[in-house]
């Protein structure tokens, strides 16, 4: 696969629920986003950033989405789904996969900001595709599966300082 290079078009993912559970668990703060797009980005060309968020009806979370595109992401909400027994659920997996798929055909690499093995075999597919595919997550909380076929990873606990508010 292809080095970084200044003109490569990029497209950054990033998995909103992904990143909050993982800062959250691990340093109990909340993820910089503005940091984390400008590291994805690298002065490469930006084609597509896009948060995928969950609405939960809290209290600060339209502040949220809104910082999230003053800061140049477009986002993507899903409500979250309450079942019978009281279970919760809410994930842009498919979402996700399927935005990285389409978007293949028009950016050099793809960044996936989340930890979550079930990208492993999207990664493959994009690799495949000649789509370079870097991941940028916690360590700590990040599927060994997805490191591993990733042509690149950044560990965001290398760099709290610059990743976490």
């Amino acid at each position: 696969m292809a080095p970084i290079q200044p003109g490569q078009r990029v497209a950054v993912l990033a998995d909103s629920q992904n990143l909050y559970h993982s800062a959250q668990s691990v340093y109990s703060r909340n993820i910089d986003y503005s940091s984390l797009l400008e590291k994805a980005v690298q002065d490469r060309e930006l084609t597509r950033a896009i948060a995928y968020v969950i609405r939960a009806q809290s209290e600060d979370e339209d502040s949220f989405f809104d910082a999230l595109r003053d800061i140049g992401f477009e986002t993507k909400i899903k409500d979250i789904k309450t079942f019978g027994d009281g279970s919760k659920k809410a994930d842009w997996d498919v979402g996700m996969s399927l935005d990285a798929v389409t978007l293949a055909d028009h950016v050099d690499t793809v960044v996936l900001c989340t930890g979550d093995g079930d990208f492993s075999r999207l990664c493959n597919h994009l690799r495949h595709e000649g789509v370079r595919v870097e991941v940028m997550a916690f360590e700590e909380s990040t599927a060994e599966e997805l490191v591993d076929v990733a042509d690149a990873f950044v560990d965001l606990s290398e760099r709290e300082e610059t990743f976490l508010l």
